[in-house]
């Protein structure tokens, strides 16, 4: 049955985590095939897209699979244990969609294009988010009709399956000073290209080659929005607000596989002298974890945008972060020398697990927000 006739008869009634179990059971064996080659999780992406996963954000308004962030994110989270790669890359679009959905429903932004274009055409969208944040990057030059943008998008995870680039440049408005356009672009259209530059410590599956753009044109009616550089503003406390649940759950994820592969192992030996006392760390480490989580996720389902949400939200992301690292790590620690050997997956766990460190805010720029608002001091200062 198509997801858009099991939409029609019974929103409702899809077990996502039941689609999830499916493609995560397969893609665990090829998991560390993509992580050895540094080669693209391709299999994983037909498996989601054929179980209607890149539509499952959509509204059932506009043909899509209309599940919750809360569903997505447990989606998320169990492709992690199977596959750290596949869950990060799947994130990336499904923070974009869950974010256009949200605004759709609760902002009246006129984002119903591109939610009808995700569900109808199947689309899988790229972000380049983490990688400009605030300030953006790259040079928007005006031209008759549009733009004309030329930049380096690094950290574009999925880009090889990937149908459009969500991003932004900098456009030196002569009268509002240095502005942030934002955009899509087809990853087909002229100018635009992926370099093959992913060769990373882990996430090595994800594909998050740079994208350049070369003086590709962007018409003005493509532009969705502009902002200041570098300041604060409404679309960023909504991004922060739904999208870093959706990410996190990955690195759950990786730690819940950590934590399983780690107890399957010390199971099979006997009693040792303070084993229990490294398996009750990462347990307290898993908790913390799981607890920042489910904060994070009720905060996506049902906060309100803006710096005090945005300050809990990063918060919980650096809780999470540091949480998930030292469950990993204790699950390493515990299980000794046999950790070691790739055959077992915690070493690669390890690897991916250090990637919760580097999406924004990065600890140190949290840990000075977090300050500034508790101070009352400005935020952009």
């Amino acid at each position: 049955m198509s997801l858009a006739t099991d939409v029609q008869e019974r929103p409702q009634a899809i077990d996502w985590m039941a689609r999830a179990d499916a493609v995560a059971e397969e893609i665990a064996a090829y998991a560390a095939l993509h992580d050895a080659d540094d080669s693209f999780v391709s299999e994983a992406y037909q498996r989601l897209k054929a179980e209607g996963l890149f539509k499952a954000l959509v509204p059932v308004e506009f043909g899509g699979g209309g599940a919750e962030t809360a569903e997505i994110c447990q989606v998320i989270r169990r492709l992690g244990a199977a596959c750290g790669s596949t869950a990060l890359a799947f994130a990336m679009h499904s923070h974009l969609v869950a974010v256009a959905a949200w605004r759709w429903r609760h902002q009246g932004a006129p984002t119903e294009g591109l939610l009808k274009r995700v569900a109808g055409e199947d689309l899988v969208l790229v972000s380049s988010g983490g990688s400009d944040w605030l300030p953006s990057g790259g040079a928007a030059v005006k031209t008759e009709g549009g733009f004309r943008i030329t930049a380096r998008k690094p950290f574009s995870s999925g880009c090889l399956a990937g149908d459009l680039l969500v991003t932004s440049a900098v456009y030196g408005d002569p009268e509002a000073g240095p502005t942030v356009l934002h955009f899509a672009v087809p990853l087909k259209a002229p100018g635009v290209s992926i370099l093959d530059t992913w060769r990373v410590l882990g996430m090595r599956g994800t594909g998050s080659n740079d994208i350049e753009l070369t003086d590709v044109f962007v018409p003005d009616a493509a532009i969705s929005g502009r902002r200041p550089q570098g300041r604060w503003h409404p679309l960023f406390h909504a991004i922060s607000m739904i999208a870093f649940a959706l990410i996190y759950s990955a690195y759950m994820g990786v730690a819940d596989g950590a934590r399983a592969s780690a107890l399957t192992t010390l199971r099979k030996r006997g009693e040792t002298e303070g084993l229990s006392y490294l398996v009750g760390e990462m347990e307290n480490a898993h908790a913390a974890a799981e607890l920042a989580m489910a904060r994070m996720i009720e905060i996506a389902q049902t906060g309100t945008p803006g710096p005090e949400t945005t300050g809990q939200a990063m918060t919980c992301r650096t809780l999470l972060g540091r949480a998930a690292i030292e469950t990993v790590e204790r699950a390493m620690e515990a299980v000794g020398g046999a950790a070691f050997y790739r055959d077992l997956g915690l070493e690669r766990a390890f690897r991916d697990i250090q990637g919760a460190r580097f999406h924004p805010l990065q600890e140190k720029p949290q840990l000075r927000y977090a300050g500034r608002l508790a101070l009352g001091w400005d935020i952009d200062g």
